[in-house]
């Protein structure tokens, strides 16, 4: 038998006595006047005399986190999660119920204490135990105190533990909790309405993706997991409704990595009447306000670099932003041969689109250095865009640490904004990014039905070239633009990403309460 086996039989064997006692190891309900962070909330500053003056009785419960027993006298110390309160316990003052509970507690039980509030001789609050009660018996024993987890993939798995024994863990997630209230908050003294739409969807839509596949048995139809709320909230705009978000869980079926999770948060909301570079402003105002009430000023630190978040916030489009980033002469990136150039001349990953696709790369004679290295070239005119934005990922996005605005993003891979006026190759779009992470994506909606179905069968014909996540053709959305959309902005925020810059996690998954991992082996 192993240590860990012998001392969960220990266990059973302790709560065997209390149920052979008449105690109930689980009972239902627990009587309790405060939780321990509470009793110092409302009593902590109270000293001894006003403490033995006021006489203050307290019911109080928590987990067992220490137990020192010296002679007739035990100290136990019941948390909370997020605070602490001594127990000094006198076997003499207990009945026989308290006296059974005491002999068999061990850390990680819960317990419920009454008695009276003091001060020990070392000032400490205490509560002088009278009643001790047992709430839930702990089977199996917690890590060591001192440690906690140590292994960050047992964190993820165990993420219970993980928030008992890591404060800086268990604060990401009030941070969490903080800014989507604040977020909601900020939306609705705006007069936006909170609505949900279809996580079970027949058409994957609203965004470039591959989806997750269901089956309803009853209907026998395949449904798609949403990869984004979008069209169903412009269908609102359709219907009326003129300022909707929704703070909305989505799915896409692709990688893992310290940026992405199969399942995560976002924000979208969309502004009748608004375009996308009227919500640059909002979106400055909108985190800006959230840094100052969540973190008290409109800044935070973000791998030892201090981000500033008030407003104004730099703007480049993305041929001005590579231009800078990469050295590489603006006239160079208005065609797709110059691209091509530049990803054979730089050595650069081609776009997975190009890699998987049934054609192998554009021929382009006047660059006989990328023809040697990649011969046989064949691409669609129609991916200039699809190169533009993957020498952008290649050079730029990681550099930009400091909030910064990337529009007039190709129409190839927005399918749903409008073109820019005086350049149809562009789009009425911009990407947010902080922390070289994509933050946000906005665009000025294209409410033109008959543009919007061509753009749908531009996406089909991506993906009959292999482009698996291309958007599909639907017609209902068509129907709708047809009955009248006014003109709009819309965004999408990730919310996963926006914790991660406020609380500095270097990892989604550590602002995921129960990520996805692969699983693990057991004996079962």
């Amino acid at each position: 038998m192993s240590e860990l086996e012998a001392q969960i039989a220990n266990r059973r064997q302790k709560r065997e006595a209390l149920a052979e006692g008449g105690i109930a190891p689980y009972p239902s309900r627990a009587e309790l006047d405060l939780e321990p962070s509470e009793v110092h909330r409302s009593y902590g500053e109270l000293d001894t005399e006003s403490l033995a003056a006021e006489g203050i009785g307290l019911r109080v419960a928590g987990r067992v986190r220490a137990l020192r027993k010296h002679g007739k006298t035990a100290f136990v110390d019941l948390h909370d999660g997020s605070s602490k309160l001594q127990l000094m316990v006198r076997l003499q003052e207990l009945d026989e119920g308290g006296s059974t509970v005491l002999e068999n507690l061990d850390l990680g039980d819960y317990a419920a204490a009454e008695g009276a509030l003091i001060r020990t001789r070392t000032g400490e609050l205490t509560l002088a135990t009278t009643s001790l009660t047992m709430l839930a018996k702990a089977l199996r024993p917690l890590p060591e105190k001192w440690h906690g987890l140590t292994d960050v993939e047992s964190r993820y798995r165990r993420r219970y533990l993980d928030l008992l024994f890591n404060e800086e863990s268990r604060r990401r997630f009030e941070v969490r909790a903080a800014l989507v209230n604040g977020i909601r908050s900020f939306l609705n003294e705006r007069g936006f309405l909170e609505v949900e739409t279809p996580m079970m969807q027949a058409m994957a839509g609203g965004a470039t993706a591959r989806p997750f596949v269901t089956h309803h048995n009853a209907l026998d139809i395949d449904l798609y997991l949403r990869i984004a709320p979008e069209l169903y909230l412009k269908r609102l705009l359709v219907g009326g409704f003129h300022r909707v978000y929704e703070i909305n869980r989505s799915f896409r079926n692709e990688g893992i990595s310290t940026q992405h999770n199969p399942e995560f948060t976002m924000l979208e909301f969309y502004w009748a009447y608004s375009d996308y570079e009227q919500l640059m402003s909002f979106t400055e105002e909108m985190v800006s306000a959230l840094a100052s009430q969540v973190l008290g000023e409109p800044a935070l630190l973000w791998n030892d670099t201090r981000l500033e978040l008030a407003p104004p916030w730099d703007r480049y489009t993305m041929r001005q932003a590579i231009a800078k980033s990469a050295g590489v002469d603006v006239e160079r990136l208005d065609h797709l041969a110059d691209l091509v150039g530049i990803f054979g001349e730089r050595q650069l990953s081609l776009p997975a689109v190009a890699k998987d696709s049934k054609h192998a790369v554009l021929q382009c004679s006047s660059r006989p250095e990328f023809e040697e290295r990649y011969p046989g070239v064949d691409l669609p005119a129609g991916w200039y865009g699809r190169f533009l934005v993957a020498l952008f990922e290649e050079t730029v996005e990681n550099q930009l640490i400091q909030p910064t605005f990337i529009s007039e993003i190709p129409v190839e891979v927005s399918p749903f904004a409008k073109v820019c006026s005086d350049d149809p190759r562009f789009t009425e779009r911009f990407e947010l990014f902080m922390g070289g992470m994509e933050i946000a994506n906005a665009y000025s909606e294209l409410n033109d039905p008959d543009q919007q179905a061509q753009r749908f069968r531009d996406q089909v014909k991506a993906r009959q070239s292999g482009d698996d996540e291309a958007h599909r053709f639907d017609e209902d959305y068509i129907r709708a633009l047809e009955h009248g959309m006014p003109p709009a902005g819309g965004e999408g925020i990730g919310i996963d990403r926006l914790v991660m810059l406020f609380t500095d996690s270097p990892s989604i998954r550590d602002v995921i309460l129960f990520p996805l991992l692969r699983p693990e082996a057991t004996d079962e």
